[in-house]
Protein backbone atom coordinates (compact mmCIF):
# COMPACT_ATOMS: atom_id res chain seq x y z
CA UNK A 1 0.00 0.00 0.00
CA UNK A 2 2.73 2.42 1.31
CA UNK A 3 4.23 1.61 -2.08
CA UNK A 4 1.52 2.28 -4.16
CA UNK A 5 1.19 5.55 -2.57
CA UNK A 6 4.82 6.74 -2.77
CA UNK A 7 4.44 5.69 -6.77
CA UNK A 8 1.09 7.78 -6.94
CA UNK A 9 2.77 10.76 -5.51
CA UNK A 10 6.28 10.48 -7.86
CA UNK A 11 3.68 10.16 -11.35
CA UNK A 12 1.76 13.39 -9.98
CA UNK A 13 4.93 14.87 -8.98
CA UNK A 14 6.70 14.07 -12.52
CA UNK A 15 3.70 15.30 -14.44
CA UNK A 16 3.59 18.75 -12.29
CA UNK A 17 7.25 19.49 -13.13
CA UNK A 18 6.80 18.67 -16.66
CA UNK A 19 3.65 20.87 -17.28
CA UNK A 20 5.26 23.65 -15.50
CA UNK A 21 8.46 23.25 -17.68
CA UNK A 22 5.88 23.59 -20.62
CA UNK A 23 4.58 26.58 -19.42
CA UNK A 24 8.39 28.01 -18.79
CA UNK A 25 9.09 27.49 -22.22
CA UNK A 26 6.22 29.11 -23.63
CA UNK A 27 6.69 32.26 -21.26
CA UNK A 28 10.10 32.21 -22.67
CA UNK A 29 9.05 32.00 -26.35
CA UNK A 30 7.12 34.89 -25.95
CA UNK A 31 4.02 32.68 -26.08
CA UNK A 32 2.51 34.73 -23.11
CA UNK A 33 -1.22 33.51 -23.73
CA UNK A 34 -0.06 29.84 -23.91
CA UNK A 35 1.78 30.92 -20.73
CA UNK A 36 -1.25 31.91 -19.10
CA UNK A 37 -3.91 29.15 -20.48
CA UNK A 38 -1.46 26.23 -19.60
CA UNK A 39 -1.55 28.12 -15.86
CA UNK A 40 -5.30 29.01 -15.68
CA UNK A 41 -5.99 25.30 -16.27
CA UNK A 42 -3.76 24.30 -13.54
CA UNK A 43 -4.74 26.94 -11.20
CA UNK A 44 -8.58 25.23 -11.27
CA UNK A 45 -7.95 22.95 -8.82
CA UNK A 46 -5.75 22.64 -5.59
CA UNK A 47 -4.63 26.64 -6.38
CA UNK A 48 -3.23 26.87 -2.74
CA UNK A 49 -1.44 23.78 -2.42
CA UNK A 50 2.40 24.20 -2.44
CA UNK A 51 2.69 22.28 -5.65
CA UNK A 52 1.08 25.23 -8.01
CA UNK A 53 3.48 28.13 -6.79
CA UNK A 54 5.42 28.07 -9.68
CA UNK A 55 2.29 28.51 -11.88
CA UNK A 56 1.04 31.62 -9.74
CA UNK A 57 4.58 32.68 -10.62
CA UNK A 58 4.21 31.99 -13.91
CA UNK A 59 0.83 33.79 -14.45
CA UNK A 60 1.26 37.06 -12.67
CA UNK A 61 4.56 37.27 -14.77
CA UNK A 62 2.96 36.55 -18.10
CA UNK A 63 0.25 38.38 -17.64
CA UNK A 64 2.21 41.63 -16.68
CA UNK A 65 4.49 40.73 -20.02
CA UNK A 66 1.19 40.25 -22.58
CA UNK A 67 -0.29 43.26 -21.33
CA UNK A 68 2.86 45.33 -21.45
CA UNK A 69 2.91 43.62 -25.63
CA UNK A 70 -0.22 44.70 -26.53
CA UNK A 71 -0.47 48.06 -24.85
CA UNK A 72 2.64 49.12 -26.14
CA UNK A 73 0.99 47.88 -29.98
CA UNK A 74 -2.29 49.54 -29.69
CA UNK A 75 -0.10 52.85 -29.10
CA UNK A 76 1.86 52.26 -31.74
CA UNK A 77 -1.37 51.45 -34.19
CA UNK A 78 -2.80 54.46 -33.28
CA UNK A 79 -0.45 56.46 -33.37
CA UNK A 80 0.31 55.79 -37.30
CA UNK A 81 -3.62 56.34 -37.63
CA UNK A 82 -3.79 53.98 -40.64
CA UNK A 83 -7.71 52.61 -40.61
CA UNK A 84 -6.19 49.40 -41.87
CA UNK A 85 -5.01 48.98 -37.98
CA UNK A 86 -8.50 49.61 -36.51
CA UNK A 87 -9.48 45.73 -36.50
CA UNK A 88 -6.22 44.55 -34.88
CA UNK A 89 -6.43 47.12 -32.24
CA UNK A 90 -10.01 46.21 -31.79
CA UNK A 91 -9.42 42.64 -31.45
CA UNK A 92 -6.18 43.37 -29.12
CA UNK A 93 -8.66 45.45 -26.37
CA UNK A 94 -10.83 42.43 -26.61
CA UNK A 95 -7.81 40.26 -26.20
CA UNK A 96 -6.95 42.28 -23.20
CA UNK A 97 -10.71 42.39 -22.01
CA UNK A 98 -11.09 38.03 -21.90
CA UNK A 99 -7.58 37.62 -20.80
CA UNK A 100 -8.54 39.50 -17.63
CA UNK A 101 -11.87 37.67 -17.38
CA UNK A 102 -10.30 34.20 -17.58
CA UNK A 103 -7.94 35.22 -14.26
CA UNK A 104 -10.66 36.65 -12.13
CA UNK A 105 -12.44 33.51 -11.35
CA UNK A 106 -8.98 32.09 -9.47
CA UNK A 107 -8.45 35.64 -7.53
CA UNK A 108 -6.85 35.80 -5.24
CA UNK A 109 -3.82 33.57 -5.66
CA UNK A 110 -1.97 33.34 -2.41
CA UNK A 111 2.25 33.46 -2.87
CA UNK A 112 2.90 31.59 0.11
CA UNK A 113 6.91 32.30 0.73
CA UNK A 114 6.03 36.32 -0.44
CA UNK A 115 2.96 36.46 1.88
CA UNK A 116 1.34 38.07 -0.62
CA UNK A 117 -1.55 37.62 -3.16
CA UNK A 118 -0.10 37.88 -6.60
CA UNK A 119 -0.31 40.90 -8.54
CA UNK A 120 -2.71 41.27 -11.80
CA UNK A 121 -3.68 45.29 -12.39
CA UNK A 122 -6.68 44.76 -14.37
CA UNK A 123 -8.24 47.58 -16.07
CA UNK A 124 -11.41 48.58 -17.57
CA UNK A 125 -11.02 48.46 -21.07
CA UNK A 126 -14.95 48.99 -22.19
CA UNK A 127 -14.77 52.64 -23.39
CA UNK A 128 -11.54 51.94 -25.73
CA UNK A 129 -13.39 48.92 -27.35
CA UNK A 130 -16.86 49.95 -27.66
CA UNK A 131 -14.87 53.40 -29.86
CA UNK A 132 -13.15 51.16 -31.94
CA UNK A 133 -15.62 48.56 -32.53
CA UNK A 134 -17.90 52.06 -34.18
CA UNK A 135 -14.54 53.53 -35.99
CA UNK A 136 -14.15 50.06 -37.27
CA UNK A 137 -17.66 50.02 -38.45
CA UNK A 138 -17.60 52.76 -39.71
CA UNK A 139 -14.66 52.39 -41.88
CA UNK A 140 -15.57 48.53 -42.81
CA UNK A 141 -19.03 50.15 -44.07
CA UNK A 142 -17.63 53.10 -46.07
CA UNK A 143 -14.85 50.44 -47.44
CA UNK A 144 -17.20 48.30 -48.71
CA UNK A 145 -19.69 50.54 -50.49
CA UNK A 146 -16.52 52.14 -51.89
CA UNK A 147 -15.52 48.55 -53.18
CA UNK A 148 -18.85 48.29 -54.83
CA UNK A 149 -18.80 50.89 -57.19
CA UNK A 150 -15.95 48.99 -58.87
CA UNK A 151 -18.82 46.73 -60.27
CA UNK A 152 -16.84 43.87 -60.62
CA UNK A 153 -17.41 40.41 -58.92
CA UNK A 154 -14.52 40.37 -56.81
CA UNK A 155 -14.90 43.83 -55.58
CA UNK A 156 -18.42 42.79 -54.28
CA UNK A 157 -17.21 39.52 -52.66
CA UNK A 158 -14.65 41.56 -50.41
CA UNK A 159 -17.06 44.14 -50.01
CA UNK A 160 -19.41 40.85 -48.31
CA UNK A 161 -16.56 39.63 -46.40
CA UNK A 162 -16.27 43.01 -44.76
CA UNK A 163 -19.84 43.54 -44.34
CA UNK A 164 -20.25 39.78 -43.07
CA UNK A 165 -17.49 40.67 -40.13
CA UNK A 166 -19.07 44.07 -39.40
CA UNK A 167 -22.25 42.38 -39.33
CA UNK A 168 -20.68 39.90 -36.45
CA UNK A 169 -19.02 42.67 -34.38
CA UNK A 170 -22.08 45.52 -35.34
CA UNK A 171 -24.96 43.52 -35.90
CA UNK A 172 -27.99 45.44 -37.64
CA UNK A 173 -25.16 48.49 -38.53
CA UNK A 174 -27.33 50.87 -40.90
CA UNK A 175 -28.14 49.17 -44.18
CA UNK A 176 -25.79 46.42 -43.84
CA UNK A 177 -28.12 43.50 -44.63
CA UNK A 178 -29.76 45.51 -47.83
CA UNK A 179 -26.17 45.73 -49.23
CA UNK A 180 -24.90 42.47 -48.29
CA UNK A 181 -27.81 40.98 -50.34
CA UNK A 182 -27.04 43.16 -53.01
CA UNK A 183 -22.90 42.55 -52.94
CA UNK A 184 -23.37 38.62 -52.67
CA UNK A 185 -26.13 38.80 -55.80
CA UNK A 186 -23.83 40.82 -57.69
CA UNK A 187 -20.38 38.79 -56.69
CA UNK A 188 -22.25 35.61 -57.65
CA UNK A 189 -21.19 33.34 -60.71
CA UNK A 190 -24.40 32.05 -62.19
CA UNK A 191 -23.94 28.81 -64.42
CA UNK A 192 -26.64 28.33 -66.93
CA UNK A 193 -26.40 24.50 -67.81
CA UNK A 194 -27.97 22.29 -70.91
CA UNK A 195 -27.59 19.37 -73.11
CA UNK A 196 -27.44 18.58 -76.64
CA UNK A 197 -27.77 15.67 -78.73
CA UNK A 198 -25.49 14.99 -81.18
CA UNK A 199 -26.36 11.39 -81.97
CA UNK A 200 -28.90 9.55 -84.22
CA UNK A 201 -31.19 8.27 -81.30
CA UNK A 202 -33.41 10.05 -78.91
CA UNK A 203 -31.96 10.57 -75.11
CA UNK A 204 -34.93 9.76 -72.85
CA UNK A 205 -36.29 13.49 -71.40
CA UNK A 206 -35.94 11.72 -67.89
CA UNK A 207 -32.32 11.32 -68.20
CA UNK A 208 -32.14 14.77 -69.85
CA UNK A 209 -34.00 15.78 -66.16
CA UNK A 210 -32.25 13.69 -64.03
CA UNK A 211 -28.94 14.93 -65.70
CA UNK A 212 -29.35 18.27 -65.34
CA UNK A 213 -31.39 18.27 -61.51
CA UNK A 214 -28.74 19.83 -59.99
CA UNK A 215 -30.54 20.50 -56.34
CA UNK A 216 -29.60 16.63 -55.63
CA UNK A 217 -25.93 17.17 -57.00
CA UNK A 218 -25.13 19.84 -53.94
CA UNK A 219 -23.00 21.48 -56.09
CA UNK A 220 -24.08 25.25 -55.08
CA UNK A 221 -22.05 26.98 -53.33
CA UNK A 222 -21.27 30.50 -51.88
CA UNK A 223 -20.21 32.27 -55.11
CA UNK A 224 -21.21 29.60 -57.46
CA UNK A 225 -25.10 28.78 -58.49
CA UNK A 226 -26.26 26.78 -61.36
CA UNK A 227 -29.82 26.48 -63.22
CA UNK A 228 -30.73 24.42 -66.04
CA UNK A 229 -33.83 26.67 -66.47
CA UNK A 230 -33.12 29.86 -67.47
CA UNK A 231 -34.59 32.86 -65.39
CA UNK A 232 -35.31 36.24 -67.47
CA UNK A 233 -33.89 38.62 -63.77
CA UNK A 234 -30.92 36.66 -64.21
CA UNK A 235 -27.31 37.29 -66.65
CA UNK A 236 -25.46 34.33 -67.02
CA UNK A 237 -21.75 34.35 -66.32
CA UNK A 238 -20.44 30.68 -67.75
CA UNK A 239 -22.54 28.36 -69.41
CA UNK A 240 -21.89 24.33 -68.97
CA UNK A 241 -22.70 22.48 -72.19
CA UNK A 242 -23.60 18.52 -71.75
CA UNK A 243 -23.23 17.48 -75.75
CA UNK A 244 -24.38 13.84 -76.15
CA UNK A 245 -21.29 12.14 -78.65
CA UNK A 246 -22.33 8.52 -79.34
CA UNK A 247 -25.00 6.18 -77.98
CA UNK A 248 -23.52 2.38 -78.49
CA UNK A 249 -26.06 -0.09 -77.70
CA UNK A 250 -25.20 -3.78 -78.43
CA UNK A 251 -27.21 -6.30 -79.75
CA UNK A 252 -29.66 -8.65 -77.23
CA UNK A 253 -27.74 -11.82 -76.61
CA UNK A 254 -28.30 -14.94 -74.88
CA UNK A 255 -24.87 -16.96 -74.29
CA UNK A 256 -24.77 -20.74 -73.45
CA UNK A 257 -22.58 -22.99 -72.07
CA UNK A 258 -22.59 -26.83 -70.31
CA UNK A 259 -20.36 -27.69 -68.08
CA UNK A 260 -19.51 -30.52 -65.60
CA UNK A 261 -18.84 -30.18 -61.91
CA UNK A 262 -17.61 -32.74 -59.79
CA UNK A 263 -17.32 -32.69 -55.72
CA UNK A 264 -16.49 -34.96 -52.22
CA UNK A 265 -19.26 -35.18 -50.36
CA UNK A 266 -20.01 -36.18 -47.17
CA UNK A 267 -22.26 -39.60 -47.79
CA UNK A 268 -22.96 -40.94 -44.19
CA UNK A 269 -20.56 -42.81 -41.99
CA UNK A 270 -18.49 -46.05 -42.39
CA UNK A 271 -16.00 -48.05 -40.02
CA UNK A 272 -12.40 -46.51 -39.62
CA UNK A 273 -9.95 -48.96 -40.56
CA UNK A 274 -6.44 -48.85 -40.13
CA UNK A 275 -2.95 -49.54 -42.36
CA UNK A 276 -3.87 -53.10 -42.62
CA UNK A 277 -7.69 -53.05 -43.25
CA UNK A 278 -8.75 -53.88 -40.10
CA UNK A 279 -11.06 -52.14 -37.84
CA UNK A 280 -9.73 -49.25 -35.34
CA UNK A 281 -12.09 -49.88 -31.91
CA UNK A 282 -12.06 -47.51 -29.46
CA UNK A 283 -10.67 -48.37 -25.32
CA UNK A 284 -14.42 -49.39 -24.85
CA UNK A 285 -14.17 -51.57 -27.56
CA UNK A 286 -16.98 -49.92 -29.97
CA UNK A 287 -16.02 -49.65 -33.66
CA UNK A 288 -14.53 -45.81 -34.47
CA UNK A 289 -17.20 -44.79 -37.18
CA UNK A 290 -15.81 -41.81 -39.56
CA UNK A 291 -17.14 -39.65 -42.79
CA UNK A 292 -17.89 -41.58 -45.75
CA UNK A 293 -16.92 -39.23 -48.96
CA UNK A 294 -18.52 -39.82 -52.10
CA UNK A 295 -17.74 -37.92 -55.38
CA UNK A 296 -20.69 -36.39 -56.96
CA UNK A 297 -21.02 -35.25 -60.30
CA UNK A 298 -23.49 -32.83 -61.58
CA UNK A 299 -23.76 -31.47 -65.93
CA UNK A 300 -25.20 -27.68 -66.17
CA UNK A 301 -26.44 -25.74 -68.57
CA UNK A 302 -26.48 -22.17 -68.41
CA UNK A 303 -27.83 -19.55 -70.02
CA UNK A 304 -26.74 -15.99 -69.91
CA UNK A 305 -28.71 -12.75 -70.95
CA UNK A 306 -26.11 -9.78 -72.30
CA UNK A 307 -26.93 -6.33 -73.29
CA UNK A 308 -24.73 -3.37 -72.78
CA UNK A 309 -24.88 0.53 -73.33
CA UNK A 310 -21.90 2.78 -73.79
CA UNK A 311 -22.92 6.78 -73.26
CA UNK A 312 -20.14 9.56 -74.91
CA UNK A 313 -20.43 12.90 -73.94
CA UNK A 314 -18.16 15.82 -73.72
CA UNK A 315 -18.47 18.78 -71.34
CA UNK A 316 -18.00 22.39 -72.68
CA UNK A 317 -16.80 25.39 -69.87
CA UNK A 318 -18.08 28.55 -71.89
CA UNK A 319 -17.43 31.90 -70.70
CA UNK A 320 -20.41 33.63 -71.81
CA UNK A 321 -18.99 37.56 -71.62
CA UNK A 322 -16.31 36.30 -73.89
CA UNK A 323 -18.15 33.99 -76.10
CA UNK A 324 -15.48 31.45 -75.78
CA UNK A 325 -14.58 28.05 -74.89
CA UNK A 326 -13.07 27.29 -71.51
CA UNK A 327 -11.96 24.23 -71.68
CA UNK A 328 -14.01 20.69 -72.22
CA UNK A 329 -14.19 17.32 -70.61
CA UNK A 330 -14.53 14.12 -71.80
CA UNK A 331 -18.14 12.28 -70.54
CA UNK A 332 -18.63 8.39 -71.02
CA UNK A 333 -20.44 5.66 -69.10
CA UNK A 334 -21.52 2.36 -69.43
CA UNK A 335 -24.50 0.27 -68.28
CA UNK A 336 -24.06 -3.39 -68.42
CA UNK A 337 -27.97 -5.61 -68.26
CA UNK A 338 -26.48 -9.07 -67.09
CA UNK A 339 -28.95 -12.17 -66.28
CA UNK A 340 -27.91 -15.58 -65.50
CA UNK A 341 -29.96 -18.50 -65.33
CA UNK A 342 -29.43 -22.75 -65.52
CA UNK A 343 -30.85 -25.59 -64.93
CA UNK A 344 -28.53 -29.30 -63.94
CA UNK A 345 -28.39 -33.04 -64.45
CA UNK A 346 -26.71 -35.34 -62.00
CA UNK A 347 -26.71 -34.60 -58.23
CA UNK A 348 -27.02 -30.59 -57.36
CA UNK A 349 -24.54 -31.36 -54.42
CA UNK A 350 -21.70 -30.99 -57.07
CA UNK A 351 -22.15 -27.30 -57.42
CA UNK A 352 -20.85 -24.55 -55.51
CA UNK A 353 -23.07 -23.02 -52.97
CA UNK A 354 -22.86 -19.19 -54.66
CA UNK A 355 -24.25 -20.83 -58.20
CA UNK A 356 -27.51 -22.75 -56.60
CA UNK A 357 -29.14 -19.10 -57.08
CA UNK A 358 -29.69 -19.61 -60.90
CA UNK A 359 -31.44 -22.99 -60.68
CA UNK A 360 -35.24 -22.19 -61.13
CA UNK A 361 -35.01 -19.30 -62.76
CA UNK A 362 -36.99 -18.26 -66.05
CA UNK A 363 -35.77 -15.94 -68.60
CA UNK A 364 -36.59 -12.60 -68.24
CA UNK A 365 -37.16 -9.53 -70.68
CA UNK A 366 -34.48 -7.49 -71.83
CA UNK A 367 -34.73 -3.68 -71.25
CA UNK A 368 -35.42 -1.45 -74.08
CA UNK A 369 -32.62 0.75 -75.51
CA UNK A 370 -34.58 3.86 -74.22
CA UNK A 371 -34.14 2.08 -70.48
CA UNK A 372 -30.69 1.25 -71.17
CA UNK A 373 -29.60 4.56 -71.94
CA UNK A 374 -31.67 5.99 -69.12
CA UNK A 375 -29.84 3.38 -66.85
CA UNK A 376 -26.47 4.70 -67.84
CA UNK A 377 -27.78 7.82 -65.74
CA UNK A 378 -26.60 7.78 -62.30
CA UNK A 379 -23.00 7.04 -63.48
CA UNK A 380 -22.95 10.16 -65.85
CA UNK A 381 -24.51 12.00 -62.90
CA UNK A 382 -21.25 11.08 -60.62
CA UNK A 383 -19.01 11.60 -63.33
CA UNK A 384 -20.38 14.69 -64.01
CA UNK A 385 -20.41 15.93 -60.39
CA UNK A 386 -16.70 14.92 -60.17
CA UNK A 387 -15.97 17.15 -63.21
CA UNK A 388 -17.48 19.66 -61.66
CA UNK A 389 -16.04 19.47 -58.00
CA UNK A 390 -12.54 19.62 -59.51
CA UNK A 391 -12.53 21.59 -62.42
CA UNK A 392 -14.12 25.47 -61.21
CA UNK A 393 -15.00 28.07 -63.49
CA UNK A 394 -12.97 30.57 -61.71
CA UNK A 395 -9.41 29.47 -60.96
Amino acid sequence: MKKTTFLTLLIGLLISCSGVKQTQSMLSDGNYDGAINKAVENLKTNKTSKGKQDYIYLLEESFAKAKQRDLSSISMWEKEGNPNNLEKTYNTYLQLQNRQQKIQPLLPLPLLKEGRNAIFPFDDYSSQIIDTKNKLSAYLYENARKLMKNNDKMSYRKAFEDMEYLNEINPGYKDIQKLMDEAHFKGTDFVYVYTKNETNMVIPTRLQSDLLDFSTFGLNDKWTVYHNNKQKEIKYDFAMLVSFRNIAISPEQIKEREFIKEKQVVDGKRPALDANGNQIKDEKGNVVMTDNFKTVRATIYEFKQFKSCQVTAKVDYLDNRTNQLIDTFPLSSEYIFEYIYANYNGDKRACDDNYLQYFGRRSVAFPSNEQMVYDSGEDLKAKLKSIITKNKFRR
